[in-house]
């Protein structure tokens, strides 16, 4: 059975951090791509973060470049996302994604998995 289950998410003051946590199993954690995603009230999900399967690269959207970082554990089958300088625009539901492609002869197959989501809120 596989799982995505997020922690760490609460309630913080603007200018402070949180560390998310996503701990994964029942499939090949090393072999996926992770990402973090987030949704605020009455918005899309957007993307915040991702890291190649190794943790050799990671890539981040703009806004949250110099504020979060990504990291990886495959040893320990865990995703972490480091949040600092949080701004009440965080606010949202912070989700972890595992994605998995391969393309053969031209095919994509494609696995993809998600976590139920945690909760970050930024107020005073």
């Amino acid at each position: 059975q596989v799982q995505l289950v997020e922690s760490g998410g609460g309630l913080v003051q603007p200018g402070g951090s949180l560390r998310l946590s996503c701990a994964a199993s029942g499939f090949t954690f090393s072999s996926y791509a992770m990402s973090w995603y987030r949704q605020a009230p009455g918005k899309e999900r957007e993307l915040v973060a991702g890291i190649t399967s190794t943790g050799g690269s990671t890539n981040y959207a703009d806004s949250m470049k110099g504020r979060f970082t990504i990291s990886r554990d495959n040893a320990k089958n865990t995703v972490y996302l480091q949040m600092n300088s949080l701004k009440p625009e965080d606010t949202a539901v912070y989700y972890c994604n595992a994605r998995w492609i391969l393309v053969v002869a031209g095919i994509p197959h494609r696995s993809e998995y998600w976590g139920q989501g945690t909760q970050v809120t930024v107020s005073s």
